[in-house]
């Protein structure tokens, strides 16, 4: 252990630890701007500056180590005096149009500036001028806002290991880029939107689509219906000041409602849809000598990242769509004939913790006969806007339930929203279907967890199923390798873009750096959905008896020609660069 003193305050750590990890143990603030635990460490900004009693000039605080003895000063005059130069100049270079950006309110820049009560900018000078990148159906990039903190490129090359940006030029002209300086939509760009989450202010954010959800409800020729992910509602109260992980189903829906949504439907029946589908397609696979392992096909951003990069390896992609679209394919199929309105009077909106799903809603195979089968998607966040928008009190709402016949869901469906979470619902559904017997326990704890890749060996009767469950495209990437070398030996693999899977989706509310070094983000939400699972009165998705009767009356069996019109797609090898 390490004895230092920081502001007077005596403090023990382990050794390696540093003077920013050592202050916030003791409750101390230092401010940071391009720090990112674990992701981006570089100490570039030196807004995290500290004074150490017998060196000359400052320490920064994110990288230098604690050591013993060590007198530090986070607050000084002098500190003080040093980290207001510094985030004058940051601002010098900086288009402080805050009241029309979408992160005001939600900006690390923003509230520094207030902490150090900058009212003016003494060192204005020549400001670099960047065209916006609004190409992409997912992502806007505007560099105008950008301070360089490298957060982004940190998680896309380290994280991700995509490296769609990076830092390009040098001194006044550097600036985050791509290859050529091309729009992302024609670079290897897979639309996770991790870069938007690493973001501390609003260079990178979200395509906003909330103007044309708003004219689609206003539209009376429009039938309009929207359904909501599992992971929104354990994140959507977040927006509105709600502890993290708070389940806010009821309350969404009644805010749903009164924003004039015609139908309120819940996506954990098409997820209950997905997994009928899904192990009926592995056990086929498994029979019948079909390419194995499967891979999940949910996460759109892990689809587009096989086609850039293994294309070669596409065949071991389920054909099931996700459980947004396969809805929205039921809606304007089964329901338009249920409820007597032609399927183009139907616009389907899903409310998504993903933003990689605007881009996946708009791909040429996501339509039947031409129509599309989801019109629009919006995030968390912006379903969070429209609220706002709208004037309505959220946690004030009282609590209300989906509309029948398309809102009843099972606990399987709920966990889908969590790493691990289709793998542990496809294996309740396989697992019965392949030895007729009833599971006992439904809980498959080894593929828990927040480890980044999880493999596990479940005893199917008197087979053995491997399995695999991967977050991250950088985790994705070590198990296409092992794929592709012919050293996998898996049958199920599930892999999502995201780290943490859709609960920490490029959709869902943005943190703070500091939040997201200090408090288990991910394990509050996952844990939201865990206990919907446990609450729920039906746990595995092929006992969903709103599933099993569509399929009764409508699509006939699992797996079968209607359901493959509807429910299935294919993928094609796509250039990284256009």
């Amino acid at each position: 252990m390490i004895n230092l003193t920081i502001d007077g305050i005596n403090v023990s750590v382990p050794e390696g630890t540093t003077i920013l990890e050592a202050a916030r143990t003791a409750g101390i603030d230092i401010p940071t701007l391009c720090f990112l635990k674990e992701i981006n460490e570089v100490g570039d900004c030196r807004m995290c500056i500290v004074e150490v009693e017998g060196r000359r000039g400052f320490a920064t605080s994110c990288i230098q180590k604690a050591e013993e003895g060590m007198v530090v000063k986070t607050n000084s005059k002098d500190v003080a005096e040093a980290r207001a130069v510094v985030l004058d100049l940051i601002l010098s270079n900086h288009h402080k149009d805050c009241l029309t950006c979408v992160r005001n309110g939600n900006c690390e820049l923003q509230k520094l500036a207030q902490k150090y009560n900058l009212t003016d900018v003494e060192y204005a000078g020549e400001m670099c001028e960047y065209e916006k990148d609004i190409e992409s159906p997912s992502i806007i990039r505007d560099f105008n806002k950008c301070v360089l903190c490298r957060r982004c490129v940190a998680t896309c090359k380290k994280v991700q290991k995509v490296g769609a940006i990076d830092v390009a030029n040098r001194g006044f002209t550097s600036c985050v880029s791509t290859v050529a300086n091309e729009s992302l939509n024609n670079v290897n760009c897979t639309n996770c939107g991790q870069c938007i989450m690493s973001c501390p202010i609003g260079a990178l954010r979200e395509k906003d689509n909330t103007k044309d959800v708003w004219n689609l409800i206003k539209d009376e020729d429009k039938f309009v219906v929207v359904q909501t992910a599992p992971a929104v509602r354990a994140a959507l109260g977040e927006e509105f000041g709600m502890e993290i992980g708070t389940n806010v189903t009821g309350k969404m829906v009644t805010a749903l409602r009164r924003l004039g949504f015609d139908k309120v439907f819940d996506t954990n029946t098409g997820a209950d849809f997905t997994i009928v589908e899904e192990a009926n397609e592995l056990i086929e696979r498994m029979k019948n000598g079909g390419t194995i392992p499967m891979i999940t096909s949910c996460s759109p951003g892990w689809v587009k990242y096989i086609e850039m990069n293994y294309p070669e390896q596409l065949s071991h992609v389920s054909s099931c769509k996700s459980p947004h679209q396969m809805f929205g394919a039921l809606l304007k199929s089964y329901y338009a004939e249920k409820i007597g309105i032609a399927p183009e009077k139907i616009s389907v909106v899903s409310v998504m913790p993903c933003i990689a799903k605007k881009f996946e809603a708009n791909r040429d195979e996501m339509n039947v006969n031409g129509i599309k089968d989801v019109d629009y998607v919006i995030t968390t966040r912006e379903l969070a806007r429209m609220i706002k928008q709208a004037g309505i009190d959220f946690v004030k709402l009282e609590d209300s339930t989906f509309d029948d016949p398309m809102g009843e869901a099972t606990g399987a469906a709920a966990i889908f929203g969590t790493t691990g979470g289709v793998m542990e619902a496809a294996l309740r559904t396989a697992v019965e279907k392949l030895t007729g017997e009833t599971l006992k326990n439904v809980n498959f704890e080894a593929v828990r967890g927040n480890e980044g890749i999880k493999r596990a060996t479940v005893k199917v009767g008197d087979k053995e199923v491997n399995a695999v469950v991967a977050h991250g495209l950088g985790n994705a990437q070590i198990i296409m390798d092992e794929i592709k070398s012919g050293k996998a030996d898996y049958q199920f693999v599930e892999i999502m873009a995201c780290p943490g899977g859709c609960i920490m989706g490029g959709g869902q509310p943005i943190r703070s750096s500091k939040e997201r070094a200090t408090i288990d983000i991910r394990k509050l939400r996952a844990d939201c959905l865990y206990s919907i699972d446990e609450k729920s009165t039906i746990r595995k998705s092929h006992e969903n008896p709103v599933v099993n009767k569509i399929y009764e009356d409508y699509l006939g069996e699992v797996g079968g020609h209607k359901a493959h019109e509807l429910l299935h797609t294919k993928y094609a090898k796509r250039e990284k660069y256009k």
